[in-house]
């Protein structure tokens, strides 16, 4: 199964499996991350899976939206490496991705 490394917000670092086939944000929920709230469900509207990306994975994912770059434009958090959990699709490709929860705003 692939594996997810976590950092949270308290700068705690965990691995966690997660079944390939669904969003980040759903394989980070179900591995117990609840800083990962989602509340609208994975459209892209309320920016609370919001999680930093290791350097050298953002060239394995999509290209940003622009509705997910509008909302990540709100955040005192954004970075570079900045993206919406809910808008990444978690495959096997992904096993191994290091990613950080964003502080909340």
């Amino acid at each position: 199964m692939p594996s997810i490394h976590v950092i949270g917000r308290d700068g705690g670092a965990r691995t966690v499996e997660a079944a390939a086939g669904q969003s980040l944000k759903d394989a980070l929920k179900s591995a117990g991350i609840d800083e990962i709230l989602g509340l609208c469900g994975g459209f892209a509207s309320c920016g609370t899976c919001h999680v930093h990306i290791a350097a050298v994975w953002l060239g394995r994912l999509p290209p940003m939206r622009a509705d997910e770059d509008e909302l990540l434009g709100y955040s005192d958090w954004r970075e570079p490496n900045s993206r919406l959990a809910c808008q990444i699709p978690f495959t096997d490709a992904l096993d191994g991705i290091a990613v950080t929860v964003a502080p909340e705003d």
